[in-house]
């Protein structure tokens, strides 16, 4: 099936876009939409933006996302995993990601600027100088996840075993840094 190739267009208050078509959306705005549950799967996403969407529990089966923003979004339960990893490249903005699926998805760069990561899952998955600010990664997952050089300085409700993950030169703070010895069942006093 051929996709239809969108360019610099608005949408506003879509529910049901995806539905019958595919298509490779470039330079697209997407406003106050609600896809929740919606089969985005084998659609491309080239830097455009998701304002106030709600994308929870959608299908994104080798869908692409280039240059991707996502900002006051809600992306719970998406597995990124079977997103079409070529190029894949988003920034989230005062998101929700809570029980997402981030496994063995390479995210460099990434920027999660005031989002809630609640119980989502970072297994195996490249963060290299991603950047968590003012995050809450409370139940969040991080086993053999390479996290040098991220930033994780104003992200709270962390919990990192740096025996089974990458922290070179990682960037952490007092208090959130004590968070990386609560796996070895140290109590500490401060």
């Amino acid at each position: 099936m051929d996709k239809e190739w969108i360019k610099d267009k608005i949408f506003d208050k879509e529910t049901d876009l995806f539905t019958d078509s595919k298509g490779e959306y470039e330079n697209c705005s997407f406003l106050n939409c609600n896809f929740n549950k919606a089969d985005l799967s084998d659609n491309e996403f080239n830097d455009c933006i998701f304002e106030r969407c709600d994308l929870s529990l959608a299908s994104v089966q080798k869908a692409a996302f280039r240059n991707v923003v996502f900002r006051d979004c809600k992306l719970m339960g998406l597995h990124f995993e079977a997103c079409n990893p070529f190029n894949l490249a988003f920034r989230f903005e005062r998101s929700i990601l809570d029980h997402s699926s981030f496994f063995q998805v390479k995210m460099k760069d990434t920027i999660f600027d005031g989002c809630q990561l609640r119980e989502a899952d970072f297994t195996e998955a490249d963060l290299s100088q991603a950047v968590f600010a003012q995050c809450d990664l409370a139940g969040a997952r991080f086993d053999q996840t390479i996290l040098e050089k991220a930033d994780l300085r104003s992200a709270f409700h962390y919990t990192i075993d740096p025996s089974i993950n990458r922290l070179k030169k990682a960037r952490l703070s007092v208090p959130g840094v004590l968070a990386l010895l609560a796996p070895l069942g140290i109590d500490i006093d401060y």
